[in-house]
């Protein structure tokens, strides 16, 4: 059995609106793996479960008042319920849950569901909480050995693995132990044998060996306090061994003198996931781990992640977690993530999201940590090359949008392949997921001809138009939203825009970059860049500005008319904008440019105001401006 189904009415902050919960999810077999920003609700859904469930380290879970929805005024709900379904029950299992289960035949199949309703109300400043199965008014209580067979394994956030694995009276290793199958004759386990011996070699040393002298002592001292009867029959005697007491006598440690955390967190989760593989006893095998990446290392991180997907995917037991960690949500497969946004949590599972099964196994290779952190963002914005990933975030900074301010993230797909990505946001019923997603693409529309060799400038304006209509087609729906270049590629268009000058200039620096030993600017190199640009502006100066903006272009490509500049002319144009938003730029410090960054020099209010202001009002930026805009939240 596992838990399928989970609906929250009024509970920390899902808001349930009359019968309709605050948060309907759905889960699945194996791994299932909660993603999303922070306060999207994670630690709720698994301290929800927690609430009806209980767990197996026997923890005082009771409601408080914050676990009472609060409204804006301040005023707390009165009363909030848990739904949570149980499916796949085993006939092993079943038999534990006779009297409370619903029965459903699908295809001469008798498929077994349990619905549990925990409710806690409030009167007179106490907390009342109670849980029936059935239904929430005339369901029946649960209590006893049913009760207690669905408890769950559950590990809490930034954990003390060495002090969880210590000895002690009622340690959670000892219960772990006791519930195993190697330990249910408790009457007649070897273990009790063996400290029975050990007992006796024990009492037998005190009586007879060195300890002798010892217990000798002790009478004769009480023999002196005139207590003659308890001098000659005192003796030492080892405990009554219980094999619950022995149990608790153990503690779980590595080698190590001084093993680290991630070490004993490992260990400590290798322990706790012990009963979801040998437990027989017909209790849900269910595994709750908050902040899975706690105290691990990247490399760690991905190991346990694969082995939690490998060895759970169709073992019939659950793990439920939760994850802040890209580099965990970049080797979960898509199949295993509920993404938590706006008190929804959106289930992207095969036929769940508008990806067809050939997009799982592309993500599945190229879904790599860089793009992970779309499932984490307010807003995302994807392009297609290196040139816009460096450009636009340095742009949005100009325009006062910086991206990390806003949540955004920047996914560089690598190539055309959007739909491969946007449609992870994308429901299978056609709506999408409310995360506002700006893609950046190029109209690809060359804006010449070849008539003889030569290049002949057409008017083109309905082949633009009609590009990008149809890349507008393909990829907009819901809050996914293209923005395609007026004219063939970004760098086309910025070659015709008001930073036209600082293209030309950051191609020609990075020529000088890419042809040096050192891959480096001297003060030099920039002399002889700024050169060539005076030199070329005056040779194009009776062209028109497509021509201009081609020739500038063309600078960039080799002889087989490929550019492997792109990303070095992008790295150039965006330190030139930066520098020119300085308040007091040196001109014989120039060769930093690099080291520049927009918010640790001092800059000039009043510059970054002016580029601002052109870059906005520019025909040829206005779709990486309103991009950046819809990602944002911030109408165009």
């Amino acid at each position: 059995m596992f838990v399928s189904a989970l609906k929250l009415y009024n509970f920390r902050q899902f808001k349930s609106e009359g019968e309709h919960p605050g948060l309907d999810i759905t889960f699945h077999t194996g791994l299932n793996a909660l993603i999303g920003e922070n306060d999207s609700g994670k630690t709720a859904i698994i301290d929800a479960i927690k609430l009806v469930l209980l767990t197996q380290s026997n923890e005082y879970l009771r409601p408080t008042d914050e676990d009472f929805y609060v409204s804006s005024d301040g005023t707390s709900a009165s009363e909030f319920a848990i739904e949570c379904t149980l499916e796949g029950f085993s006939q092993n299992e079943a038999k534990n849950f006779v009297e409370y289960l619903s029965f459903t035949k699908v295809d001469g199949n008798i498929l077994y569901s349990m619905n549990l309703y925990y409710r806690a109300w409030k009167e007179k400043n106490r907390i009342y909480s109670e849980l029936r199965v059935g239904s929430l008014v005339d369901g029946v209580l649960l209590d006893g050995k049913a009760r207690d067979l669905l408890r769950a394994v559950y590990l809490k956030p930034l954990r003390d693995a060495e002090r969880e694995m210590s000895s002690g009276r009622n340690s959670r290793i000892s219960q772990i132990l006791m519930g195993h199958p190697v330990f249910q004759d408790k009457d007649a386990h070897k273990l009790r044998e063996i400290m029975r011996e050990a007992n006796s070699s024990i009492e037998k040393y005190f009586s007879e060996d060195d300890g002798k002298e010892i217990l000798q002592t002790i009478r004769q001292t009480l023999n002196d306090f005139n207590v003659q009867d308890s001098a000659t029959t005192a003796s030492f005697l080892t405990s009554d061994i219980q094999l619950k007491t022995i149990l608790e006598s153990l503690s779980l440690n590595v080698s190590d003198i001084h093993p680290g955390l991630g070490e004993l967190n490992l260990l400590f989760m290798a322990a706790e996931l012990l009963l979801l593989k040998h437990d027989d006893n017909g209790g849900l095998k269910l595994a709750l781990i908050e902040e899975l990446e706690a105290h691990l290392h990247p490399q760690a991180q991905l190991r346990l992640i694969n082995f939690l997907q490998n060895e759970y995917n169709e073992s019939g037991s659950q793990i439920i977690i939760s994850t802040h960690s890209p580099i965990l949500a970049s080797k979960i497969n898509i199949k295993n993530i509920i993404l938590l946004k706006d008190g929804c949590g959106y289930d992207l599972s095969y036929t769940k999201t508008g990806l067809e099964r050939g997009d799982y196994l592309f993500l599945q290779r190229f879904l790599d940590v860089t793009k992970s952190n779309l499932f984490f963002a307010k807003g995302i914005i994807m392009v297609e090359g290196d040139a816009e990933n460096i450009l636009v975030p340095v742009i949005a900074e100009i325009l006062g949008y910086p991206l990390e301010k806003y949540g955004v993230s920047i996914v560089n797909v690598g190539s055309t392949a959007f739909l491969r990505y946007s449609r992870i946001m994308m429901r299978s019923d056609g709506t999408t997921v409310p995360i506002p997603v700006s893609i950046i693409t190029d109209c690809d529309v060359k804006p010449y001809e070849k008539d003889n060799e030569e290049m002949v400038f057409p008017d083109k304006s309905e082949e633009y138009a009609e590009a990008i209509k149809k890349k507008m087609e393909r990829y907009d729906i819901g809050t996914i939203k293209s923005y395609v270049s007026p004219k063939w590629t970004l760098e086309y268009c910025l070659a015709l825009s008001c930073l036209g000058d600082e293209f030309h200039k950051a191609i020609h620096y990075g020529k000088k970059i890419k042809n040096s030993n050192k891959y480096s600017l001297t003060n030099k190199k920039i002399q002889e860049a700024d050169m060539a640009v005076t030199q070329e502006t005056t040779e194009w100066a009776g062209l028109s500005t497509d021509e201009k903006a081609t020739r500038m272009y063309c600078l960039m490509l080799d002889n087989d008319d490929k550019s492997g500049l792109k990303a070095i002319v992008a790295q150039c144009m965006a330190s030139i904008l930066r520098w020119e938003c300085l308040e007091d730029p040196q001109d014989d410090k120039k060769e930093n440019l690099f080291d520049i960054d927009l918010f640790q020099f001092k800059v000039s209010n009043e510059k970054i105001s002016t580029l601002k202001e052109k870059i906005e009002e520019d025909e040829s930026l206005r779709y990486i401006v309103s991009a950046i805009k819809h990602a944002v939240g911030v109408e165009s």
